[in-house]
């Protein structure tokens, strides 16, 4: 029972992991909401235009701070420009989010712009904030780069030819020769490790927003977790049981269907199916094929079993499965239910039974079909 025992170890361990890690999984920041507004194509005159208009709609909000005067609606859209870059043009994308926020963030004035007012005495964790007119000078002082930079000349990117030849003479070193591309299984198990990393923080998350659902799927977890381990345990305990026995040159128990060669059975099957008595060589077929399967180690001698016991010991994978069961009816009819069998109905058990005998067409070549 080595083999359960390090299997059962070894699914508890990844159990109690699995749990620890969503236990202690942190709360995610919630994302922030963004404004999407359309990019106009404007060139590079029109761009400094607009960084203009932008630095006098700032001072008017800087000064007024009033809903009217910081309407984000009145920064405009985002800016696409065209740049030439020696002897071919590229477009850049220029994004005023931040500008937008700061606005409706500016349309309240701040404790530094209230006067004449007692305002209370910020928290701890305030004290650290910027105030909103802080950011209108810092934002103030972005425009004025931005429109700087614009006005500058176009200064051509370096060749950078001593880094090539340095990074060339890196890699040529012995510790780079045998690099390779990523595999693509290194990919896909690299992708699989994100995702569960991300669902597992969307675990904590979701703990940290309500609590009850946190514990339904830790918990609801643990139980699959436990089920399956269970499940497992007993799949292995009755392969244990039924498991193939080395073939030691020990004799079958006395009495068991192996005990007699399989090949007698069916003599006996044949001399009374050619005196007419169908009843009796279905018995003998029946056990000529329980012999034979039997003889090949597919389950331990046992004088004692059921037909029906014979059935379950059979895998549900196992080919031979359906052969059997509908062997096994045949037999049960006709020997147990005490039904009248005729010729027909014993061409049909021998068809059956010696397909079992001899293997049939999708006989693998090992014995091993057991559960």
């Amino acid at each position: 029972m080595t083999s359960v025992h390090l299997r059962a170890c070894a699914i508890l361990c990844f159990s109690a992991c699995v749990t620890a890690t969503m236990t202690s999984a942190q709360k995610l920041p919630a994302p922030s909401s963004q404004i999407t507004v359309p990019a106009n194509d404007v060139s590079m005159e029109a761009y400094q235009q607009h960084l203009a208009s932008l630095q006098s709609l700032l001072e008017t909000c800087s000064q007024a701070r009033d809903a009217k005067s910081c309407d984000s609606a009145l920064i405009g859209a985002d800016d696409r420009v065209s740049i030439a870059i020696g002897s071919h043009s590229e477009r850049r994308l220029v994004r005023y989010g931040w500008l937008r926020e700061l606005f409706l963030k500016a349309s309240t004035k701040d404790e530094a712009g209230d006067k004449g007012k007692t305002v209370p005495k910020p928290a701890p964790i305030a004290q650290a904030q910027t105030s909103t007119s802080q950011l209108l000078k810092d934002a103030k002082t972005r425009l004025d780069a931005d429109l700087a930079q614009s006005r500058a000349p176009f200064v051509p990117a370096a060749d950078h030819a001593s880094e090539r030849a340095a990074m060339r003479e890196v890699l040529a070193r012995k510790e780079f020769r045998n690099l390779q591309e990523q595999a693509v299984k290194d990919t896909v198990l690299e992708k699989f490790a994100r995702w569960l990393n991300h669902l597992f923080a969307n675990a904590g998350f979701l703990k940290a927003q309500s609590a009850w659902i946190g514990r339904v799927i830790v918990w609801g977890f643990i139980l699959a977790v436990c089920v399956a381990l269970v499940y497992s345990l007993l799949r292995l305990e009755r392969r244990w049981r039924v498991r193939l026995t080395p073939d030691d040159g020990q004799l079958p128990a006395p009495g068991a269907a192996s005990a007699r060669d399989w090949q007698l059975w069916l003599e006996d099957a044949r001399r009374a199916a050619a005196a007419g008595e169908w009843r009796e060589a279905i018995h003998f077929l029946y056990w000529a094929s329980i012999s034979r399967l039997e003889s090949r180690r597919l389950w331990p001698a046992d004088r004692a079993r059921t037909p029906r016991e014979y059935l379950a010991l059979v895998g549900q994978e196992d080919p031979r499965r359906s052969g059997l069961s509908q062997l096994t009816n045949t037999f049960e009819r006709f020997w147990y239910g005490g039904r009248t069998a005729a010729e027909s109905d014993f061409k049909q058990a021998e068809s059956i039974a010696t397909v079992l005998i001899n293997g049939g067409p999708h006989q693998p070549a090992s014995e091993g079909g057991v559960q």
